[in-house]
Formats: C-alpha cells, sequence, structure tokens
C-alpha cells in the first residue's frame, strides 16, 4: 500500500440557529465563505500557466491505450473553439446545445462555450436514443431554440438531428452524416475563427449563464435550470471545504457520471478543474453490461477520491470481495468515496468498510449531502465520523438553510450564491419554486440528527410529495421507508415503489439487482434474465421471509409490508422510470405500472403476488 494519511478533516461546520415564531428554523455557518473565481475558464488558465504538462482529462482509445489532454493542450483548443463559436451569433436566447454523452470533445466545446460565453445546454443521450419517440427532446429544442447543436459518437444522433433540429440551425460533430446538411468538425470551428472570443471572454462575469441543466423530467416536462458562473464558482469553494485534501494533492477521479446531470458535469468536472487534478472519462457505468470497463479502470488508474451513486458502490462492493487486484489499486491512495443521487444502504456502506480493511488501509470516510440540480449542486456536506447512512451533514459556508414546517415534516430550502435565479424561459416554475423570502424548496424532508442539538446536522426524511395516507389517515413516510426497505432485502433489491395511498395496506414492488440475486441463487449471473428470476420460487420465498423479519421490528400500520410484486422488467429510461444516473421515480412507476399495482389489491392476491403475512 502507498501509506496514504486518512488523518484529514474538513473545515469546521459550526453553524448559529435562528428558532423562528412560525416553527422554522435558520442554520447558519458561521464560517465565511473563501473569495471564488469569476468564471470556470479563470482555472483552467491557472493551471495551464502553473501546470501545463499536468494530464487535466484523459479517455481511453479503441486500442486501450490512454489518450490525455494536458492542461496546456486544453486552453489551446478551448481559446480555438471559443473564437469559432464567438462567430456564429450565439447568445442564451440561441444557446449550444449538445446531444451526445461524456467525451473529450464534449467537456472542451463546453469549455470554449463558457470562455466566448455561450450558454451551453448539455441533454441526456436518452433523449435521442433509437428507442426514443423524441419528444423531450424536440419539446427541448422547441423551449431553448439552440443556435448550434453538437454531437460525437454513434450514428443515432443523426435520426435526432433531422427529426428534431430546423435545418438553418448548423451541427459540429463527427460520427456520423447527415445527407446533404454539413457536419462541421471541430478542427473546422477552431479554424474558422476570427479572435473575437477574447473580448466576449472579457465581458463574462459571475452572473453570466454558463449552461442550462435540465432536471430529468420525472415529475412533467424537463425544465431548463439557469446555471451562472458565481453558482458553480462559489459551489466549488463549499466542496474544497468538505475535502480540504483537494488543495493540497491535485486530485484524481476516474468517473462515468453523466454531465447533463449536476453531480458528474458541476460538481466532479469542477472538483477536478478547481483543484488541478485529472479527470479519467470511466467509458463503463453501473449496469450489468457497462461495469467490466470500469472494473478495467480501477485496475489501471487509482483514485483519490471516488464519486458514485449508490447502485455503483452496490457493485463495487462486490467486485472488490473477490478481485485482489481491483481492491489493490482502487484503494492505494483513495482518500474519501462520496455517493449521490440517492441514500446509500447500510449494506453497501458496510461492505465498503469491510473491503478497505481488508486492503489495509483501515477506514476510507465515506462522504455525501444533498444538493439539487437548483443548488449547483450542493448545499451540506458530511464529515468522515458519519457513521451510517441518511445523514446528509451541514450546511456549507456561502449557504443559509431554513427548516420549514409543511405537514408533519420539515421541508429544507437554502438561498445563497449557488442558487439558480431560476428556470430559462419557465416564469411559473420559477416562482413555485421559491418562497415568500427568496430560499430555494428543494421538496425534501429533512431532520434534526438531535433536536436538542441542531449543530449535529441534519438527517434527510423523504420527498414530501412521495408521501402519501393510507385509508386509515395513516401518513406513510416513504424515503425512510425505502431506506429500511433496501436494507431489509439486501442483497436482492436494487430499489422498492411503494405503493397504498388511500388503500388499507402498504405494499410494493421489488426492482431486482439481476446480478446479486443470480449470485445468491447460485445461477450463472451473464445468463440470468430477470423475468425468469422474478418466478423463482426461491427468490419470492427469500423476499417473504426477509419481508416478515422486516415487519416484526417495523408493525406499524404505515411501515408493515404486506404484499409484494417482483418486477419482470426493467424500468424504462425513455418512459421516466429512472433517470441516467440510476434514480427511480416512484409516481412513474406507479402510473406506467398501474396493472401490478391493481394486482397487489385484488381480494384474492394472484399466483405472482407474494403475501408477507
Amino acid at each position: 500500500m502507498s501509506g496514504v494519511s486518512l488523518d484529514w478533516k474538513p473545515n469546521p461546520f459550526s453553524i448559529t440557529v435562528e428558532r423562528r415564531a412560525d416553527g422554522s428554523t435558520l442554520l447558519r455557518p458561521t464560517a465565511v465563505l473563501a473569495d471564488y473565481p469569476l468564471r470556470v475558464t479563470d482555472m483552467l488558465e491557472r493551471w495551464a500557466d502553473r501546470t501545463p504538462e499536468v494530464t487535466f482529462v484523459a479517455a481511453r482509445q479503441h486500442d486501450g491505450a490512454w489518450l490525455r489532454v494536458s492542461y496546456a493542450q486544453a486552453l489551446e483548443r478551448v481559446r480555438g473553439y471559443a473564437d469559432g463559436l464567438a462567430t456564429l451569433n450565439l447568445s442564451a436566447d440561441r444557446p449550444l446545445l449538445i446531444l451526445s454523452g461524456n467525451s473529450i470533445e464534449h467537456l472542451l466545446l463546453a469549455l470554449g462555450a463558457m470562455y466566448a460565453g455561450v450558454p451551453y445546454c448539455p441533454v441526456s443521450p436518452a433523449y435521442s436514443q433509437g428507442s426514443s419517440d423524441l419528444t423531450r427532446l424536440r419539446y427541448v429544442v422547441e423551449l431553448l431554440t439552440p443556435g448550434l447543436v453538437a454531437a460525437f459518437g454513434p450514428g443515432e444522433y443523426a435520426r435526432a438531428i433531422g427529426a428534431t433540429i430546423p435545418i438553418a440551425v448548423p451541427v459540429v460533430g463527427a460520427g456520423f452524416a447527415l445527407g446533404d446538411r454539413r457536419v462541421l468538425g471541430l478542427e473546422e470551428l477552431a479554424a474558422d475563427a476570427a479572435g473575437q472570443a477574447q473580448s466576449a471572454h472579457e465581458r463574462t462575469n459571475a452572473d453570466t449563464i454558463a449552461k442550462f441543466l435540465l432536471t430529468s423530467g420525472s415529475a412533467g416536462k424537463p425544465k431548463p435550470v439557469i446555471t451562472t458562473q458565481r453558482m458553480l464558482c462559489s459551489n466549488q469553494l463549499m466542496l474544497r471545504e468538505a475535502l480540504p485534501f483537494v488543495a493540497d494533492e491535485p486530485p484524481v477521479l476516474v468517473d462515468w457520471l453523466p454531465w447533463n446531470h449536476t453531480f458528474g458535469g458541476s460538481h466532479n468536472v469542477g472538483l477536478v478543474l478547481f483543484n488541478g487534478g485529472t479527470l479519467y472519462l470511466d467509458d463503463g457505468r453501473p449496469t450489468p453490461a457497462g461495469f467490466a470497463q470500469t472494473v478495467r479502470n480501477l485496475r489501471e488508474i487509482s483514485p483519490t477520491v471516488y464519486f458514485n451513486v449508490p447502485k455503483g458502490f452496490d457493485m463495487l462492493a462486490s467486485q472488490l470481495r473477490v478481485d485482489p487486484q481491483l481492491r489493490e489499486c482502487f484503494f492505494h491512495r483513495l482518500r474519501a468515496c462520496f455517493f449521490g443521487g440517492a441514500a446509500l444502504s447500510q449494506h453497501a456502506w458496510d461492505a465498503l468498510e469491510t473491503q478497505a480493511n481488508r486492503a489495509g488501509r483501515g477506514r476510507v470516510p465515506i462522504l455525501s449531502g444533498l444538493g439539487a440540480t437548483e443548488t449547483a449542486p450542493s448545499v451540506t456536506f458530511t464529515t468522515p465520523d458519519t457513521e451510517r447512512a441518511g445523514v446528509i451533514g451541514r450546511p456549507a459556508a456561502g449557504n443559509v438553510v431554513k427548516l420549514a414546517p409543511v405537514g408533519d415534516k420539515l421541508e429544507m430550502r437554502v438561498r445563497g450564491p449557488g442558487v439558480t435565479p431560476g428556470y430559462w424561459r419557465l416564469p411559473a416554475q420559477t416562482a413555485a419554486a421559491f418562497d415568500e423570502e427568496g430560499f430555494y424548496c428543494f421538496g425534501d424532508a429533512v431532520r434534526l440528527r438531535d433536536p436538542s442539538d441542531p449543530t449535529l446536522g441534519l438527517v434527510f426524511d423523504g420527498r414530501i410529495a412521495e408521501d402519501f395516507k393510507l385509508s386509515s389517515g395513516t401518513w406513510v413516510s416513504v424515503g425512510p421507508l425505502r431506506a429500511q426497505l433496501i436494507a431489509a432485502l439486501a442483497p436482492f433489491a436494487q430499489d422498492v415503489v411503494v405503493a397504498g395511498p388511500d388503500r388499507d395496506f402498504v405494499a410494493i414492488l421489488v426492482v431486482l439487482d439481476a446480478r446479486a440475486c443470480a449470485h445468491a441463487l447460485g445461477l450463472a449471473p451473464e445468463g440470468t434474465g430477470i423475468r425468469e428470476l422474478a418466478t423463482s420460487t426461491s427468490l419470492r420465498d427469500q423476499v417473504r421471509e426477509a419481508l416478515r423479519r422486516h415487519g416484526a421490528t417495523h408493525a406499524g400500520n404505515s411501515t408493515r409490508v404486506e404484499r409484494a410484486v417482483l418486477l419482470d422488467e426493467p424500468l424504462s429510461l425513455d418512459h421516466g422510470e429512472v433517470t441516467d444516473k440510476g434514480s427511480v421515480n416512484q409516481r412513474t412507476v406507479l402510473a406506467l405500472r398501474a396493472g401490478a399495482v391493481a394486482d397487489l389489491y385484488l381480494t384474492v392476491a394472484p399466483a405472482h403476488v407474494i403475501q408477507v403475512d
């Protein structure tokens, strides 16, 4: 082992507390947020000057080798692209739309747009995929009215561009043709430069729009979140407060998280850029088909901090258990793990700590927090002494958090430099997102870890909109119940969807973890499908027993599950049941799987419904 010290602590997260007569509580950090850069690209110029030869970004090529771009090379290309963009009459009213996923080309073009003061919008590749009906992409194009569209890679973007992008809008990209329509290469874009970018760059400031980030659209149509330079730059100072070691040791990331989401595109890319680190683009993801690539990359590159969603950590913990080479390389210089997007199960948390001990590293901190696309993203952070899932920590410097009573829960709200001005061209939705004091309303419920001592931080308490009443009038708190059930059903359940509004009892749809289920049943993971697993008598019996054990200690009507169905087909990305980073939308699943929900509540349960009692 490298002997990397894990004896680090974040800067103090001390806070003051103001309790109000209306039942709300304000939490204010005592620390003052340090000065932050004016623009994201100021940091690219800084590192290109100080460490020009250091690798900024690297991507694996078809031959298996890593293609590396240094800070000096990146700045040269960014300025060239910015010059080309400055000739195209682009603006917030005519932004750049990037349809494809993470790549070196995507990153440098996006930074070029920022340098030239041109807002861009990274769109989920799922919006353009062959299986998509293009409804969401068409809506985004009509709302944003792009002045330029970019895509790199597979020809599937040709179909999407041809069907949704007006013929007058130019296209830049590679890897596909559009018939008679010209596709401009990046080299041509830079060659068309007229030297206008520098003056455009000098006109940008902290309030310049850097990009539009689309919310997942899980509760309706996607909303473009206005993301300013101030939001991105201030949030990186907050993140450095939580991970102070990145200022002393440039971070090394191996990361797949999509840039159309704030976690990957703002949080992680920004962490590398602001601290002179290196970003290795992970061409895998936490799916049965993609995880092998992630493992391959982590066997070669040792990260200093590792970010993922809970599903990714679940899969990683299982692989670390049986793969000594991966275990050695992964923990070699790791300073912390950080999860987001959903709650990490205690089962996965404990498994990661076990594998760190096996690697001779002792306890590696597992960190998280709470944030949103609208907050750039981070508002609260946990600290290395956090030892259990569900804790979201305390607000970082610069943020004022309000805990506002909503029914019998407390909604988290925030004001600070990282908060969006609103949704682009959607004034009604913008007004609805803020309260009368200008606090952004998360829709997330939180509770104090210790009501007698608010300085100990906060615990996630579910999505307020997901909670419901049973026919008895009893409230079901969906978020905490989901976390309990996922832990109770480990390792079989990837997630659960809780049913029961206006019904007599709680029932669930179980989203199976196919790989874990196959392993537990002694089956070949590669050859066992979800449909086969969902009909397995052995698996159904084990799920029933797990729910009975849970019910023995959670006997209340709002926490005890009486029936369950194992879903026999994956959740749909196209239909909004799950986002491309793995978050499950409860309401959408319940609506689209109304037949399965109805089966749960038939007087005589069908054979495929698991009856717990």
